[in-house]
């Protein structure tokens, strides 16, 4: 899939910034989107690659999107949770292209005056992402080269068909299945992260 510009690949509304990018991902930018003095709390998630999956040793990660449908989804869930849970901003950043073992995929930032309100709206700000968002995984296992690449199938973490890279399509002909990219923890291909606050960050690797 080609890259895209980086000035096509965020958007940005009121309280809301949402972000694909194939560059590593960082953690005090997408603070910095929510941070305000009218928010007494900051959650972060930060979804990482973890080093096994079902006993396997993973090589690494790769993900791809529909950027344009992508980006909208996600600043429509964005604004579904800011909306809903009272929150002073959502950002919600995501990598594409190869995501080694130990590095972050997805980080997920709400501020709110509250703490109880940033802790519900950042973990279903994550969940959203997880359902909705047009982001397909690959998972790669260290000596089973590209026949043993798997497209992960869905945000409950089933295992697609094996495929080889590039190839990505499942039983009924399409791409893997929407949102296998932001893991929390329930057991996919990704990393556990954790959510933290303001003096804290996430991504305990498990």
């Amino acid at each position: 899939m080609a890259e895209t510009s980086a000035d096509a690949m965020h958007r940005q509304d009121e309280g809301v910034y949402v972000q694909l990018t194939y560059d590593h991902l960082d953690v005090s930018s997408v603070m910095a989107r929510v941070k305000s003095p009218d928010a007494g709390a900051v959650v972060l998630f930060a979804g990482t690659t973890r080093s096994t999956f079902a006993s396997k040793p993973v090589l690494r990660l790769t993900y791809q999107s529909y950027h344009p449908l992508a980006l909208a989804t996600l600043v429509a869930l964005a604004r579904e949770v800011r909306a809903k849970h009272a929150l002073t901003a959502v950002a919600v950043a995501h990598r594409l292209g190869p995501v080694p073992v130990g590095e972050e995929s997805v980080l997920v930032a709400v501020s709110s005056p509250h703490r109880a309100a940033a802790w519900r709206g950042g973990e279903e700000a994550l969940e959203l992402t997880k359902e909705r968002a047009e982001i397909w995984k690959l998972e790669e296992f260290v000596g089973e080269g590209e026949e043993g690449a798997v497209w992960r199938a869905n945000r409950d973490g089933k295992m697609g068909v094996r495929v080889g890279v590039g190839k990505g399509e499942d039983e009924d002909g399409g791409i893997g299945a929407v949102a296998g990219g932001a893991g929390a923890g329930d057991g996919d291909g990704n990393g556990d992260g954790g959510l933290e606050d303001a003096d804290g960050r996430g991504g305990e690797v498990r």
